[in-house]
């Protein structure tokens, strides 16, 4: 009978553990990340009250149709600006380029910028920021819209990865000053890879 209750124990601990972890995992190693990063209070841009019953970001399933090449056309004249936000914080950007691409059988071109704050810490001096805005916006995604980060290349083939587009901080939370993706930044389709819009 104690053997017994030790298995029943054991057991009711083991799927306990798994329930438990399976709520902060994903289906790609990204996603995973994700989950793992919001779950650690000391990392999330959850609010107190989300966190507390947070079991994991809502992920369309991964697509490799939304793994592109893109076309990097460099913009090295491009004169530093200051990039609108979701709050009076104005921080200073410069446009790097024009990417260019196929999704769907269609072929688009966004904005790729890097951040001169940045590009003076030496783990972000490669660093590109794509922010855009898709038909899922508003509904299945966040209504302003999401980003992609990218690295600059040797040549002029630019690796982009939707399945990796996550929504700002302040999607999750106003305390957070995001830049407003710019409206040439769109792209009219459903760009149905990345982050879902958060339920709160």
């Amino acid at each position: 009978m104690k053997h017994l209750f030790i298995l029943l124990i054991f057991t009711f601990t083991f799927f306990s553990c798994a329930q438990e972890k399976k709520m902060v995992e994903g289906e790609t190693a990204w996603q995973k990340k994700m989950n793992s990063e919001f779950k650690d209070a000391s990392k999330s841009p959850l609010k107190e009250k989300d966190l507390k019953h947070f079991e994991g970001l809502d992920f369309f399933p991964f697509d490799s149709a939304y793994v592109v090449i893109a076309t990097l056309e460099r913009t090295p004249d491009e004169k530093p600006f200051k990039m609108k936000t979701t709050t009076s914080r104005l921080p200073d950007y410069v446009k790097y380029g024009v990417v260019s691409f196929k999704l769907k059988g269609l072929s688009y071109k966004l904005n790729i910028y890097q951040s001169l704050e940045l590009m003076t810490k030496e783990e972000y001096v490669d660093y590109l920021f794509l922010p855009f805005l898709d038909d899922t916006n508003g509904e299945e995604s966040y209504g302003g819209g999401r980003y992609v980060e990218c690295r600059i290349p040797k040549g002029n083939e630019l690796k982009i990865d939707f399945n990796e587009a996550y929504n700002p901080y302040c999607a999750y939370n106003e305390k957070y000053s995001c830049p407003i993706v710019p409206r040439e930044n769109y792209l009219p389709l459903k760009v149905e890879a990345g982050v879902k819009v958060f339920k709160k």
